[in-house]
């Protein structure tokens, strides 16, 4: 890695930090957030609003990032985030707080896809796989680091400054890409799929909406529910066929074609429906079924933040040596098997078991998590790789979402009517649910090794694609 990669890197790690941290450091200041603001009943909408516009705005700052370069999307996305960051942090209540987190969202729009993107533009095939380790690994870092840094805020200052102190460090990573990153960017007419954009904002926008309320804040069979998911169908229809007209389409259906890219998306959103089971439901056994304390869910989460690093990092070593196949199918059999392990679980299997699982669960996410953003960056050129890259990135959001309005209806089967004031339930109950839900994970982990096997052998298309730093 060059002086020149090395100071880009740097600016993804910082900007990849930002987003990432966001999500768990303000899970620890929520009840103080609550406790200052009200509206304890709007909680969840703190977390879901920034999914929807960080899912809703991804593939669109992709489509603008091959218009008109990363340079100027990375520095519009960072913007956005600081902007909502600093609202946020000056909310006066509930709503202002969901609304910002909103502008938050749409900003980690950019900046998350943009950094998947950059990397495949300033490495080479073989390098990317280090850099993807090294900025993957932030994921595992701001998952252990974000409580502790939450609580801290919390403790000895206000929950404010959670958000502020994003502030010093965006700038930072604004300064350098802008400094630094170099683009040669053709000139000539640029045409914006205007139509396409407005149209996917609502119809996905309608979907997820639908899916994150769906048996919680909207009953499945309110009319409230048809109407949303009529207008997805219908918006989502005049997207697509939009998409098929103009001749800039924001999402071109010719990169479905590519059979490399087509099994990474598949793969991406069967990945994205088990990683939110496993990070939503087993914390859930582990108090509810164990009757362990809450410390404990985490400690047993904490190892699959520690696999997931280091089977990139693995990963990056074995590329040029075996080929991103091999390397992904091993990935996805690993996590097949963690979830045929917890299929398997009980009231009296030790805790212990549940962290060797997750370590090597976590392996497995990072060697195919790892491939698969290599193989998608390697599949398509400079034109296209913003959008190929937004697009994964969207079906592994729109996966996790999937994910938990699926295992959650499972999981209601099971436990529905027997809570005890809406709260407890019997451990019992609640083991056969989960039970159910991991069953399912498996399934969904059996699919994602059968999507691998028909991987092609032969490596993406611009593999041998030079670097910009090289």
């Amino acid at each position: 890695m060059n002086a020149y990669q090395k100071k880009i890197v740097a600016a993804l790690l910082i900007a990849t930090f930002l987003a990432a941290i966001e999500v768990t450091v303000i899970s620890t200041a929520m009840p103080v957030i609550t406790r200052d603001l009200g509206g304890l009943d709007l909680i969840s909408w703190v977390f879901a609003i920034y999914l929807l516009s960080y899912a809703v705005m991804t593939p669109i700052f992709g489509k603008l990032a091959d218009l008109f370069g990363r340079k100027k999307i990375f520095i519009t996305g960072a913007t956005l985030f600081l902007i909502g960051s600093v609202l946020c942090g000056m909310s006066q209540s509930m709503e202002q707080l969901i609304m910002f987190r909103a502008v938050q969202g749409i900003g980690a729009g950019a900046l998350m896809p943009m950094s998947f993107t950059i990397v495949g533009d300033v490495f080479s095939y073989e390098q990317r796989a280090r850099a993807q380790a090294i900025i993957g690994s932030i994921w595992g870092i701001a998952g252990i680091f974000g409580p502790l840094v939450g609580g801290f805020f919390v403790d000895f200052l206000t929950w404010h400054w959670i958000f502020f102190m994003n502030i010093p460090f965006g700038l930072l990573a604004m300064y350098l890409i802008w400094k630094n990153l170099e683009e040669k960017i053709e000139k000539r007419k640029r045409s914006i799929d205007y139509g396409g954009a407005i149209t996917f904002i609502i119809g996905t926008g309608a979907l997820l909406y639908a899916l994150l309320s769906g048996g919680s804040e909207i009953a499945w069979s309110d009319p409230a529910m048809f109407y949303l998911l009529g207008t997805a169908v219908v918006f989502l229809v005049i997207f697509t066929m939009i998409q098929l007209k103009v001749k800039e389409p924001m999402l071109p259906f010719r990169l479905f074609k590519n059979r490399h890219l087509m099994i990474a998306n598949i793969c991406g959103l069967l990945l994205g429906m088990i990683l939110i089971g496993l990070t939503a439901y087993l914390p859930l056994w582990v108090q509810g079924v164990l009757l362990l304390p809450a410390t404990f869910s985490g400690l047993t989460l904490i190892p699959m933040s520690l696999g997931w690093p280091l089977g990139a990092f693995i990963s990056g070593r074995l590329l040029a040596r075996f080929g991103a196949k091999p390397i992904t199918l091993t990935g996805v059999s690993i996590i097949a098997a963690g979830a045929l392990g917890l299929s398997f679980i009980s009231e009296v299997t030790p805790n212990f078991i549940l962290i060797i699982i997750m370590f090597f669960t976590g392996l497995g996410f990072g060697l195919s998590m790892t491939m698969f953003s290599v193989i998608v960056q390697s599949s398509v050129g400079w034109e296209n790789r913003g959008t190929a890259a937004s697009s994964n990135a969207f079906l592994r959001t729109l996966g996790q979402t999937l994910g938990i309005t699926v295992l959650g209806m499972i999981l209601n089967q099971h436990i529905g009517g027997h809570t005890n004031n809406g709260t407890d339930v019997a451990p019992d109950l609640l083991a056969a649910g989960l039970h159910s839900t991991f069953i399912v994970l498996f399934v969904l982990a059996v699919l994602a090794v059968i999507a691998t096997t028909v991987l092609p052998k032969e490596e993406p298309e611009f593999a041998r694609e030079r670097g910009a730093g090289d």
